[in-house]
């Protein structure tokens, strides 16, 4: 006799109880960019309702947040100066050290994360010191300066810290330097998977981020390469990584299928800037159902193995979960 799968599909009350995968509003990690200034509210041309906010408008949106019951955040600097060591990410007085402190002292209950990393912080727009006769990052002289950096974060109150930067020994190097600050609570989570993407465009745009030169294909990984894409996640746990992430994710579920299979630890993923875009502008061109197929791809992250969801649909999201 052939099995009648349909008979569990018949009522929607059936279906709710014997689905495999649910997505909450508790999965989330939402970004926030925050530059210098007060009362600024930037919307960014490629990515709709994405915006560049002055740390006071942060502050406010990290209590709409609340209201849709996301207490997750993850915060990215844009300096009024850059350099070529990107000194304000260094400084105590810097854009992201003041974000932190402002936004945990009028929410202590949120749980504010940072990206650490240098692109957003250089002239030149690459992720640390640059060889300029290679054209390239030197590796060893930015894991210094990352130490120096998760220190001043968690000194300005941070509660996770996640090193983008793709440097080789950087989980080892973040740990040692918090260790020794007296951070050794402090939570690591790696972009330990991270691939040298075309769907980061949008967010270049958000973060002023664009490499003055070249790309970044000497650092991040090759988007052809699977068993290195799972050796590095593998890699960052075993130098002390909390939580590990593979970005971008769309373009990668068996990444994230496979790594997840090979881990303990919790993944995350990142639903990046090209993602959200492409969704935004179909649904705006009336080429898809947007809620839904958005839906589509948050419960598609979910079953691919996904803990953690950082996503600019996370407020949508959070929205229709209320529904």
């Amino acid at each position: 006799m052939f099995q009648r799968f349909r008979r569990t599909r018949l009522n929607k009350h059936l279906r709710a109880l014997v689905r495999e995968t649910q997505v909450s509003v508790d999965d989330f990690i939402y970004p926030l960019f925050v530059r210098s200034g007060e009362g600024i509210k930037t919307e960014v041309a490629s990515m709709p309702g994405v915006y560049q906010m002055s740390i006071d408008v942060a502050v406010k949106e990290c209590a709409e947040l609340k209201e849709l019951g996301i207490y997750s955040i993850i915060l990215f600097g844009i300096p009024d100066t850059k350099d070529s060591v990107g000194s304000d990410a260094l400084c105590e007085h810097g854009i992201i050290a003041s974000a932190v402190k402002e936004i945990k002292k009028v929410h202590p209950d949120m749980f504010v994360v940072t990206d650490l990393c240098f692109c957003e912080y250089t002239d030149h727009g690459h992720c640390g010191i640059i060889d300029e006769e290679r054209e390239t990052v030197v590796n060893d002289a930015t894991l210094e300066l990352s130490g120096k950096q998760a220190v001043v974060h968690a000194k300005a109150g941070v509660d996770m810290i996640a090193p983008s930067g793709m440097m080789d020994g950087i989980i080892e190097t973040l740990r040692d330097a918090l260790d020794e600050a007296g951070y050794e609570d402090l939570p690591i989570m790696s972009y330990s998977t991270k691939f040298a993407s075309g769907y980061y465009g949008p967010f270049r745009d958000v973060a002023e981020s664009t490499p003055s030169f070249g790309d970044r294909s000497s650092y991040q990984m090759d988007p052809a390469n699977r068993r290195e894409a799972i050796a590095e996640s593998i890699e960052d746990e075993a130098q002390g990584a909390d939580i590990l992430m593979v970005k971008p994710v769309l373009a990668y579920l068996d990444i994230v299928r496979e790594i997840k299979d090979n881990t303990t630890k919790p993944l995350a993923v990142y639903n990046v800037s090209g993602e959200y875009a492409m969704l935004k502008h179909a649904g705006a061109a009336g080429l898809i159902d947007y809620d839904r197929v958005m839906m589509e791809t948050m419960v598609a992250f979910k079953r691919a193995g996904a803990d953690i969801i950082i996503s600019y649909h996370a407020k949508e999201v959070a929205k229709l979960l209320k529904k």
